[in-house]
């Protein structure tokens, strides 16, 4: 299988907090073929879109230092299904109609309910983890420009 790497302009050009190097990061940032992306399950993606997310917000905490404390309750509200979903509220009018469609196949593979939440709410989170998820292996640049959209902590 051959995988290519992102190169280090399509590094340098993600937006990151000043002082974060995401080049360190290039090596193990792969884009995946189509024809691979087609075999992973809603559930893989969004499994993986968990992951790509939450670190995303880690990365976007760091500037200015903070106790871990501190790091942690605001990774958690942002990580938290009804945050996921108001997020896919937002993003919604600047999505193509192939994301829309890994949207609905994230949400159609939520199978269990939830103890806590509603189960609209999860699936809502879970279509949201899928698209990110997908979006990181199909076109990061693309993931990095709906993210930016979010302005999740606005620099003051």
């Amino acid at each position: 299988m051959n995988v290519p790497n992102l190169n280090q302009d399509q590094i340098k050009s993600i937006d990151t907090p000043p002082g974060v190097d995401m080049t360190a990061l290039a090596p193990s940032i792969t884009v995946v073929g189509t024809n691979q992306l087609k075999q992973l399950s809603p559930v893989a993606l969004a499994y993986i879109g968990d992951a790509v997310y939450e670190l995303f917000v880690r990365t976007q905490l760091l500037l200015p230092p903070k106790r871990i404390a501190d790091y942690h309750g605001q990774v958690v509200a942002q990580v938290r299904a009804e945050t996921q979903a108001a997020h896919l509220h937002n993003l919604e009018p600047y999505l193509t109609l192939a994301e829309k469609d890994i949207l609905r196949r994230g949400r159609n593979a939520v199978t269990n309910k939830p103890r806590r939440l509603s189960i609209k709410i999860y699936q809502q989170a879970s279509s949201f983890e899928t698209l990110i998820g997908y979006l990181y292996f199909k076109d990061p640049q693309r993931l990095q420009d709906l993210l930016t959209k979010l302005n999740l902590f606005k620099k003051t």
